[in-house]
């Protein structure tokens, strides 16, 4: 019974493997091209300011992992994610759509790829960061994640990541916060001005991520 358990499990494991690959394989960067007239608005004008919940830069998606992007616009379609307007956006967006605008944005943003190693911290910083141990996930220089559903960080807007990382600290609120479990439990000892200083210095770092002007813009 346990060794037909254990083949089961691993057939089921075996077919899930699958399901990701063929996903990953079905993105198709040039099919994104033609999905993201929602996005661009925002996402592709240098200096672009959201005001809700309050009034900080969009995030650089050109560059970012293009599973990390579909992670993030499958929690706003969840709810998981509290946004009026990009779940507004999510939900018009199948899986085949979100797999497409996520290769496109990730294409759009190549380029040399950050330096393997950064600078070390000002002390103070380096005691913030090795509390939750950031770097375990988002990699030494903040721009390799140890998964690909994992953001990068280096070079992000400092104002968009100190939102994100007070969303995570938001609970049972109906309109503000994220309810990712992992990142609740790391933001949640930080004060707002610990947040604040780990977000300034994220921002500052070299990295790959890009707010990419389109000529319709310009």
């Amino acid at each position: 019974m346990k060794t037909s358990s254990l083949a089961t499990l691993a057939a089921v494991l075996a077919a899930a493997s699958m399901t990701v690959s063929t996903a990953a394989q079905a993105q198709d960067a040039k099919a994104g091209s033609t999905k993201v007239a929602m996005c661009i608005g925002c996402h592709n004008i240098p200096g672009y300011q959201s005001s809700f919940p309050e009034i900080y830069k969009v995030p650089k998606i050109a560059g970012q992992n293009a599973k990390y992007i579909v992670a993030s616009l499958n929690a706003y379609k969840k709810g998981e994610r509290k946004h009026p307007s990009m779940r507004g956006i999510a939900t018009t967006l199948n899986e085949q759509d979100i797999a497409d605008v996520a290769a496109w944005y990730e294409q759009l943003g190549k380029g040399a790829a950050a330096p393997a190693t950064v600078g070390e911290p000002p002390a103070d910083i380096a005691k913030l960061l090795a509390k939750a141990n950031c770097e375990s996930c988002h990699g030494k220089n903040f721009s390799t994640p140890i998964d690909p559903t994992y953001p990068k960080l280096a070079g992000q807007h400092a104002d968009y990541l100190y939102v994100a990382l007070k969303a995570y600290q938001t609970d049972h609120n109906p309109h503000v916060g994220r309810s990712n479990a992992i990142m609740m439990g790391m933001a949640r000892p930080y004060t707002h001005a610990e947040i604040k200083a780990m977000a300034k210095y994220l921002a500052s770092l070299p990295g790959e991520l890009k707010t990419v002007e389109l000529s319709e813009f310009r």
